[in-house]
């Protein structure tokens, strides 16, 4: 379903009736790529093969996009700077060996810095896939961010059976904290980055961030910029089918909708309400509100309804299933050849309030 849901998605970009003329210049973000395996022996969904990886850096070398860290591109958000033209982030999730084998060497031969984002249990358990202590210092030596992704990879979002809210929400605060401070104390780096486990998230953990000064990333897709949220910043997914060249160029080179305002507060949907209104204000000067469309995940292509010259709002037709779902829209720019993308995140339990086993 994913596979066809970004093909779609794809054809709706390069269908538009109108082709935007190319210019150049700042703009308000850049686009946030996020890898796990760099392998071609490990599962292919949540992997690119070295080839692969080669075959993309070249690409960004190549077509002069500009590769910044994330900690960059945080600070231009909080001081609501431009960025130049083609401004791209890379990041790794969960610190996989292979990531230290196979794409390293090649970040570093580009001179391209990145992040990775690591959890503790693996890391102090020793599993064989992951990276040691003394690897990820080593990476941190020679360029890397090495970032949070919680303790022990866990269900952030999910409460423990009996655990009141107040109770979870210590928990997950002390799980966030305790892992900066264990990855602050082996490479010295503390940036206060979290890489949500999953993608999932909710108001209350995204509050929590905000109170400690932490930003953190998302797996739902769209460039990230000033109309993002800090502390729930959009990456585009780089593996199996959606690590193709020719969809992974659109969304290199997409840009941070304009987002003014939207009705939405909480990604976590609770029941009775599988079907989310999103309702969305857009700063339209440099887009054709005709051309804005809209995809939901799982039940394909949504032309929204606008209530306003620049408000519109869209909504499932079919209840969206327990765990992660996804609202996409993109419309293309007047001015830049390019296209602004947009995704809200959902998460949601089963009907009886238990959540899938993964």
């Amino acid at each position: 379903m994913l596979r066809v849901f970004f093909a779609l998605m794809t054809s709706l970009i390069f269908s538009v009736s109108a082709k935007p003329e190319a210019s150049s210049g700042p703009v308000n973000g850049a686009v946030i790529l996020q890898y796990h395996h760099v392998s071609d022996k490990t599962p292919a969904i949540t992997s690119v093969t070295p080839a692969q990886f080669r075959e993309q850096m070249a690409y960004l070398a190549e077509n002069n996009f500009n590769v910044i860290s994330l900690t960059q591109l945080v600070a231009a958000i909080r001081a609501n700077e431009s960025l130049p033209e083609k401004s791209i982030v890379i990041t790794f999730d969960d610190g996989y060996k292979n990531i230290a084998e196979s794409a390293h060497p090649i970040l570093k031969e580009y001179g391209f810095p990145y992040t990775l984002f690591v959890a503790i249990e693996p890391i102090e358990k020793g599993y064989g896939e992951m990276m040691s202590w003394q690897q990820l210092q080593q990476l941190a030596a020679e360029g890397a961010d090495i970032a949070n992704h919680s303790w022990g990879h866990e269900h952030l979002v999910r409460k423990l059976a009996g655990e009141t809210d107040a109770d979870w929400l210590a928990r997950v605060e002390q799980n966030i904290l305790d892992t900066e401070a264990a990855i602050a104390k082996a490479t010295g780096h503390n940036f206060k980055m979290l890489a949500y486990p999953y993608g999932e998230y909710n108001a209350e953990i995204q509050a929590l961030l905000e109170r400690h000064g932490y930003i953190a990333v998302g797996q739902q897709s769209g460039a990230a910029g000033v109309y993002s949220e800090l502390t729930a910043l959009p990456r585009f997914p780089v593996a199996g089918p959606y690590a193709d060249m020719s969809s992974l160029k659109v969304k290199m080179h997409s840009l941070n909708m304009p987002v003014l305002a939207q009705n939405t507060t909480n990604p976590e949907l609770k029941a009775g309400g599988w079907r989310p209104e999103l309702r969305v204000t857009l700063d339209t000067s440099d887009i054709y509100p005709h051309q804005l469309m809209c995809f939901v995940q799982g039940q394909g292509a949504k032309k929204p309804t606008w209530l306003s010259a620049n408000e519109f709002v869209i909504q499932a037709d079919l209840d969206l299933p327990a765990g992660r779902s996804r609202y996409n829209c993109t419309a293309p720019s007047k001015t830049k050849g390019r296209y602004y993308w947009f995704s809200q995140a959902w998460v949601r339990p089963k009907n009886n309030g238990e959540w899938i086993k993964e």
